[in-house]
């Protein structure tokens, strides 16, 4: 198999563009997620991205554009193109009354499968979810996160080669959203997959490529770390010293020619001194040699890689009035 075919685009959207009414939800986004993806859908709320993730889906048709499932139309020719695909929706809608069990009999038979392929297919799926021990209890019983590892279990049990989910790991715990996590990185090689978040650490931890989109339109696009490239504080360095040595270390920083400016940062009688760097400058290595050399007495001293979440209120513009932001990465 040749590089181009291990990686080719799974998902294609050209020009995609939803109105209701006079209102524009999408304005003409196009992009390409191919094989061991995982492409990050960020921005604010109403940005248009469970909007976006329906209209590939088929679920919602869109005003114009086009949208194509390994290679598949899926405007021309939905069924097949939906064959292909995993869909997690916002909310994980399921039957409350029936159990996860009958649930994925059910949802089986709905993806053509029969008896000891739709069992293995269900094994499978439960496994990989750890949805074992409610298996016999009805779905409107079950709590937000074991709720949401239901619609995850559906999406994935056909092993589709395309897999869209849109907050997957909403309402999960801690424990729980690492499982997740862990099994999307684990089905990523052979799959194009594409994952709504608010959870900024969550792109540093399973997508290959995050796209930020703000009132329909996409604003950013790029690996993770070449979204922290753009962030100010890329390749900035802070030092964590005592309020007593704050002033001599500011000044000696400010005499290196690759420090554009400090940001000083008090609390007790400690500081936290950021330099930022001036054309993308490295300054580390500078830095850690001024402070052996000047023999300071410092905590700490760290190199910054950048800030996804200083990058997204940068680029988006949606929630500035309600002042929501997303999850900042810790």
């Amino acid at each position: 198999m040749s590089k181009d075919d291990s990686h080719q685009n799974m998902i294609k959207v050209e020009d995609l563009v939803k109105s209701f009414g006079p209102f524009k939800a999408v304005s003409g986004i196009s992009f390409a997620v191919g094989r061991g993806d995982v492409l990050g859908f960020l921005g604010p709320n109403g940005a248009g991205k469970s909007t976006t993730m329906k209209m590939i889906t088929g679920f919602l048709t869109a005003t114009s554009g086009k949208v194509e499932i390994c290679g598949h139309s899926i405007q021309d020719d939905p069924l097949t193109a939906q064959a292909n695909i995993g869909y997690l929706p916002e909310g994980a809608p399921a039957y409350a009354d029936m159990t996860p069990l009958e649930f994925l009999t059910f949802i089986a038979s709905v993806r053509g499968l029969e008896g000891d392929a739709a069992k293995k297919a269900i094994d499978r799926a439960v496994e990989r979810t750890q949805l074992g021990g409610v298996l016999h209890q009805s779905i409107e019983t079950l709590s937000k996160g074991f709720k949401r590892r239901v619609g995850l279990a559906q999406a994935i049990l056909h092993d589709p080669p395309v897999l869209i989910m849109d907050e997957p790991t909403d309402g999960l715990d801690p424990n729980q959203k690492h499982a997740v996590r862990s099994l999307i990185s684990d089905m990523s090689s052979e799959k194009a997959i594409i994952i709504s978040t608010h959870i900024l650490e969550e792109v540093e931890a399973v997508c290959s490529r995050a796209m930020i989109i703000d009132k329909g339109r996409i604003v950013a696009d790029g690996t993770p770390a070449e979204l922290h490239a753009r962030s100010k504080y890329h390749n900035a360095v802070s030092i964590t010293a005592e309020s007593a040595q704050a002033q001599k270390i500011e000044s000696a920083l400010s005499g290196l020619s690759a420090v554009a400016s400090i940001e000083k940062t008090d609390k007790d009688d400690i500081v936290q001194l950021t330099a930022f760097s001036k054309d993308n400058a490295v300054l580390i290595d500078d830095i850690s040699a001024l402070a052996a050399k000047e023999n300071w007495d410092i905590k700490s001293v760290y190199a910054e890689p950048g800030k996804l979440d200083e990058v997204f209120r940068s680029v988006t513009t949606s929630d500035a009035k309600s002042g929501t932001a997303p999850e900042a990465v810790t």
